[in-house]
Formats: structure tokens, sequence, C-alpha cells
């Protein structure tokens, strides 16, 4: 009787989407078995990916759009999902306000926004969805989310009346917060927060301090964009007798994640999870023999809510065998294997640049899959 895989990676980053991932591992098994059923199941973790996955998992739409980057300047051809007969929006706040959209040397958090989020969320909000699921890794941004705020409504003044700049650099201008211009239709609407990091807003842990410094902010401005943050906080805190700062996720995305939970009432959930149930993964991974996860990078790391994390609590549970292919396996991988991961394998051959790796990932990930099923015996795996 022929094997069932489920193939259930994320994106390896700068490399591969998940679907060109489950491509590629499909590829290595059927040089093996050419009748292996292989169900490609693309995953994401509220990061990069997850608009697409969802897309593709739920048979959805692409909607384009014009909305402002990472800067106010530029203007973007982007696009968002709807799905569910076009009752739910799915944004990817990356794809208005991501990393990737700026050169290393022109980020600068001080003045990036996520304007153009709140402009996606806004043009979802006129094709009348009742819900939208927003994504929110891969962020550029360290606003807290004002400029979403701003594109939505909200005027954030200074102590003359005036309206303050875009940018984390300018949060401490603030001094009220005018909401009377907030679009009432997302009373009406629910947001949910799709999000794999569990930070707060500021302090050691938080937005700036964590994320700040990859998205291109000195040791300096990192002490500046925290305190900006928390001066955001209070003013909120005091204006509006709303405190989210503390919460799980609020930092997440520079903080978009507090925005969206103080000013769109939204509810955040652990984004792997989230898109584990709109995928029917656990359905899925009922059905078969072997599952097969993977991302750019696993380490000790994985277990906060990544991916293959919480492919591999599925499989657990229903004691099914989880091989994970990473581009890289970095340290701290040891406790995963007590964790429900029968397996751990980097695809890269040794003493490969990082640049030929990225160009390569989808060959290596194939050849790496099609080594393993070739040479392992899958009965070992089933306890």
């Amino acid at each position: 009787m022929p094997k069932t895989f489920v193939l259930a990676p994320d994106s390896f980053k700068e490399s591969m989407t998940a679907e060109q991932a489950c491509q590629a591992m499909q590829r290595g098994i059927q040089n093996v078995y050419p009748d292996a059923v292989c169900i490609s199941v693309p995953i994401a973790d509220g990061g990069e990916g997850t608009l697409d996955a969802l897309i593709t998992a739920l048979y959805g739409q692409k909607i384009a759009c014009e909305v402002s980057g990472p800067f106010a300047s530029q203007k973007i051809q982007t696009y968002f999902g709807l799905v569910d007969g076009r009752k739910t929006a799915i944004i990817e706040m990356a794809k208005a306000n991501g990393i990737h959209l700026l050169e290393p040397a022109q980020r600068n958090p001080l003045f990036t926004s996520t304007l153009g989020t709140g402009e996606m969320i806004k043009a979802a909000l006129d094709l009348g969805v009742a819900k939208i699921i927003i994504g929110l890794g891969g962020s550029v941004t360290n606003d807290g989310g004002s400029g979403m705020a701003q594109a939505l409504g909200v005027k954030f003044l200074d102590a003359q009346g005036q309206a303050v700049a875009l940018g984390g650099g300018q949060l401490d201008q603030i001094q009220s917060i005018n909401l009377s211009g907030l679009d009432a239709r997302l009373a009406q609407t629910e947001i949910v927060i799709a999000s794999d990091v569990n930070n707060p807003l500021c302090g050691a842990n938080g937005a700036s301090a964590v994320f700040g410094s990859q998205k291109g902010a000195t040791a300096e401005m990192v002490k500046i964009l925290d305190r900006n943050l928390a001066h955001f906080a209070y003013v909120i805190e005091s204006a509006l007798n709303i405190s989210k700062q503390n919460i799980a996720g609020a930092g997440a995305a520079g903080g978009l994640g507090f925005g969206l939970m103080v000013f769109a009432g939204a509810k955040i959930r652990s984004g792997v999870e989230l898109v584990i149930e709109q995928t029917k993964l656990t359905e899925k991974i009922a059905q078969a023999d072997y599952v097969l996860t993977g991302e750019g990078k696993i380490d000790f790391q994985t277990k906060f809510g990544k991916t293959p994390f919480g492919v591999a609590q599925v499989a657990k549970r229903l004691n099914k065998p989880v091989i994970a292919f990473a581009g890289l396996v970095g340290d701290g991988i040891d406790e995963l294997y007590d964790l429900g991961f029968s397996q751990i394998i980097g695809i890269n051959p040794p003493e490969i640049s990082m640049e030929h790796a990225i160009a390569h990932a989808s060959m290596y990930l194939e050849e790496a899959v099609e080594q393993y099923v070739r040479n392992y015996n899958f009965n070992e795996l089933i306890k």
C-alpha cells in the first residue's frame, strides 16, 4: 500500500515559499516512492507567508491594492486575501510594511510606520468583511501601531494641538489623542491578530530591545524607541483608560499588536495555531503515515510557537512521526526530540556559503528528503 506523507513546512526565509518547500519535499519523496501520496499543507506562524498559506488552503482570492510602504512617501502595489465567501479578509502586515521592502542601509525605525497596514485594513472594511485576520511577522516598523491607527482616523496631537509625524521616533511628542474620526466599522468587525512572538511592548523583552536592531536601530536608537513606546502606552492609558502594553504579543511587529488591541479591539492568537486550525491540518495528519515539516532555521527558539513546533505538537497527539528539515540547525535542539520531533535534519552540505545555500535551497531540500527517504527505515519511526 502506498505511503502517505503530509508535507507541512513554513517558508525558508529568502529562498523558498512554504508552497515551494512542499513541492521540493514531494519531489524528494517521489524520486524514491513514485506512488507515495503527498498531502501538501503550506503552513505559517503569523509571519511572512501566512497570507499565501491561507489563500492556498482556503481557496481564497487576492485583492490588489496600492498603499504606503514603510516610508509614507513610498507607494507600493500589494495585495491582501479574501476567503470564506469574501466574508473574511487576511492581511499580512509585511506586504505593506515589511523588512524585505527596504535595503539594510534604508532601514530606520525612527521614521518607518505602519500607515500602509492601516490602509489595507481600510480597504478590507470597504469590501464589507465581517472578520479580518492580520499576520504580524516580518515588520520593519517600531511605531506601536500609531501609523495604522492614523490611517483609520485616529489623530495624535502634540502640546500645541498639531498632528505628530509618523514613526517610532516621534511618539514622545504625543500629548493627546482624538478618536472622533476612528473608523466606526472596526467596532462591528472581528479583528484577529496572528503572531509568532509573545513579547510585551516595552522593556528588556519588548519590541525595541529584542527586534529593533534587525530593523536598523542602533543601540542608542533602541533606547529612544523603547522610551517612546512607553510614553505612547502611558498617554493611551491616561487618556483612554486602556492598558494593553504588558499583554504577550503586544510587542509584535514593533508594537503593532499593541496598537491593534487598543484601537481596533483585536484579539491575539498564536499564529501557527490559527493557521493549523484554518488549514484543517489535524484532520490531514490523521490520514498520514509520516509528517514532514521545516523552515529556514530550527533551534532552541523553535519551541516558542514556530511552525515546525506547532506541526509536531499536532502529530505527537496523533502519534505520527515527524521529520523536520532546516537550512540551518542551531543550538538547543535536543529537547525538541522530547516535544514531538522524530528527526531534525540540516539540508545544506558543509562549507557552502549562505548565498549559495539560499540560491539553491529548493534543490538541497529535495536532495535531503530523497536521501532520508531512501536510506531510512521508516518503520523504526513508528513507536
